[in-house]
């Protein structure tokens, strides 16, 4: 029996158009039971879009509503008023806790019928959007509805719910990056922070760190693909060597493909972190730094004492020689506490095989299960016919 709480049509390759071509998956749901509505991989045109927009106005206690990849093959005329009936659904929903509308392509031209949702509905906690498309003027745009958000809430006397905000993938550059500082230096709230791949350049990084920093409460932080130098200029590391102690519960943070320095210098963040600015980090992700030996001194001589909780660190594609005896610490410390070093391309594959050959183990006591269950069944029935005379 499926469960009555969770919608689902994820992956069925469906093509809605119509509210006729919609309804039959909508008409034997509740919609005061649904907790959960998940359907990425269909794509759905206007007039399913307005009856999904009916259905959504009735939901009572939706948590989840996740619309990721549900326009593929859509004209950029129908994605905004397909868009609009959804978001204007949801935009009075306090129970609603996630909206995930990654791998839409939006671009700038699509996201203004996000923007009524963004500032009215101040109870979700959790905002995905993954690869749309949305350049400097479509992230600038969801940025400053997130601004006014929050100022609404301040306005309010109500602090703000915004959790965790996923934005990678997506030419945010440098044109919008000091709205989204600013969005996020008003919310204070955030937890987890994922912003890579989006070619922002060390202007921009310089004023992510500063809006960032007044979220004392972060705790995952990931801007792989992003540039913090220029030319000799490290203005974008140096704040960032300043905020990370705003952080002091951040436990992942990745940094990796971020020109973090020049050719063979150690970067200043690498100085904080190996002195204690961020004690509780288990994940750090390093790599094709142009890291050097230096660097990897810098690390294995603060692992121990100011950073006792890591149990991840990735190192691959920096200049290291094959006999680095500063790895070499490394890797033993971590992994004489369960953890693991990743120099190489074959840490990695080990690692993986090592989590496949996990999860066939797991699936292989779960298929044993069942014939030991029959067992005892069996048993349990031979016992009850034997009696004593």
């Amino acid at each position: 029996m499926s469960n009555p709480k969770i919608l689902s049509l994820h992956g069925k390759g469906l093509k809605l158009d119509t509210r006729t071509d919609i309804e039959p998956w909508l008409k034997d749901v509740d919609p005061a039971l649904v907790e959960e509505i998940h359907l990425g991989g269909n794509t759905i045109g206007v007039e399913a879009s307005t009856a999904l927009a009916d259905f959504l106005g009735k939901t009572t206690a939706l948590k989840v509503a996740d619309f990721a990849d549900i326009f593929t093959g859509r004209l950029i005329s129908e994605i905004p008023l397909a868009l609009t009936a959804i978001c204007d659904a949801l935009k009075d929903k306090t129970s609603l806790v996630e909206l995930n509308l990654s791998d839409n392509a939006f671009g700038g031209r699509s996201v203004a019928p996000m923007v009524p949702f963004l500032t009215e509905n101040r109870s979700f906690q959790i905002l995905r959007l993954n690869n749309n498309g949305l350049g400097p003027a479509g992230g600038a745009i969801i940025a400053d509805a997130l601004l006014e958000s929050a100022r609404r809430s301040k306005a309010e006397g109500k602090k703000s719910n915004l959790r965790t905000v996923i934005c990678g993938r997506n030419r945010l550059e440098n044109g919008s990056a000091p709205t989204w500082a600013a969005a996020f230096s008003a919310h204070e709230t955030l937890v987890e922070v994922r912003m890579p791949q989006n070619g922002i350049r060390m202007e921009g990084i310089t004023a992510l760190a500063n809006g960032l920093a007044k979220c004392p409460g972060l705790q995952h932080i990931d801007l792989q693909d992003n540039t913090f130098t220029a030319d000799g200029e490290i203005t974008g590391i140096e704040a960032w060597t300043e905020a990370l102690r705003s952080w002091p519960g951040l436990t992942t943070l990745n940094l990796s493909d971020c020109v973090l320095s020049n050719d063979g210098e150690a970067p200043l963040i690498l100085t904080a972190l190996s002195e204690g600015s961020n004690p509780k980090l288990r994940t750090l992700q390093l790599q094709n730094n142009n890291l050097e030996t230096q660097s990897f001194a810098m690390l294995a001589g603060g692992i121990s004492t100011s950073l006792p909780n890591l149990m991840s660190l990735e190192l691959q594609w920096n200049d290291a020689e094959d006999d680095d005896e500063h790895l070499e610490t490394l890797a033993l410390t971590l992994k004489q506490r369960g953890g693991k070093l990743f120099a190489t391309d074959d840490d990695e594959e080990e690692e993986e095989e090592e989590e496949e050959k996990k999860e066939k183990e797991s699936k292989e006591v779960k298929e044993t299960k069942p014939d030991i269950d029959t067992a005892v069944d069996d048993l349990a029935a031979l016992l009850g016919k034997t009696g004593i005379n």
